[in-house]
């Protein structure tokens, strides 16, 4: 089995807001994949003493502890409770109501020797490569029905938070795992696992520089991190987004590679 990942944060001045790990059971097959990017809120304004790191932290570790312990349980059970086990850790000193209470995007992936299931709740990617090579990019493409102009408002992206007509994420309320996108494959029929952040998923949904096979194909080659440095690359090249239009400069970028 190859595992590898890399993760960087946007910028130097503030920390990196995405989460990943890979956890592989003592004795036993198979294994869990996560991978979280937070949501970053204006100043000040999430009503959370701790902070998104923090909470990225809290929910990977409730999603990979539960993923690996409750077996029986299917991944949308599990981020329904991973939300609320890191909601009832910060109740008591935050306002979870708050429409930018600190909130991630997700992507679960749990494979044993029979199946592999799959979670993405968001704008992060997970790509499946079948052993014949094919990839199946699996999305939650709702962000990507809104207007951009629409979420550069931030009453307008707020009213769409976690709202019907909107986009969901993984914030306090455990319902919200209701709404992510789920599935279920043959073991046999995934070679390897591939999962972005958006702001490693750029260097297709921005950049341009490939499609979705190319993208597992770098990181096939040459690991994770030359992913994120293409990606880079591409933001220096163009700094004030006048070829390619994007809401940053530099996003935090997580690229999460396993081979079964």
């Amino acid at each position: 089995m190859r595992i590898e990942l890399a993760t960087a944060p946007g910028a130097a001045v503030r920390p990196n807001e995405d989460w990943t790990a890979v956890s592989l059971p003592a004795g036993g097959e198979g294994g869990v994949l996560v991978v979280l990017d937070g949501v970053t809120p204006p100043a000040g304004s999430d009503g959370c003493v701790h902070g998104v790191p923090w909470f990225t932290a809290r929910l990977g570790g409730a999603l990979v502890e539960l993923s690996g312990s409750r077996r029986d349980m299917p991944l949308d059970a599990i981020l329904s409770a991973a939300i609320l086990r890191t909601a009832d850790a910060h109740r008591d000193t935050c306002d979870l109501s708050h429409v930018r209470t600190p909130q991630a995007t997700v992507v679960l992936v749990r494979w044993g020797a029979d199946t592999v299931e799959h979670l993405v709740l968001s704008d992060s990617t997970l790509l499946l490569e079948s052993p014949d090579g094919a990839v199946r990019a699996v999305l939650d493409d709702r962000l990507d029905r809104i207007p951009q102009e629409a979420l550069r408002l931030v009453a307008t992206a707020d009213a769409l938070r976690n709202a019907e007509g909107g986009f969901f994420t993984a914030a306090a309320d455990p319902a919200v795992a209701s709404r992510a996108v789920t599935g279920r494959t043959p073991a046999a029929e995934v070679r390897s696992a591939l999962a972005l952040t958006d702001g490693a998923a750029r260097w297709v949904e921005v950049f341009r520089e490939g499609g979705w096979a190319d993208c597992l194909a770098v990181v096939r080659k040459n690991g994770p991190q030359e992913l994120v440095d293409r990606v880079r690359a591409a933001e220096s090249a163009d700094p004030d987004g006048a070829v390619f239009r994007r809401g940053k400069r530099s996003d935090d970028a997580t690229v999460t590679y396993v081979e079964l």
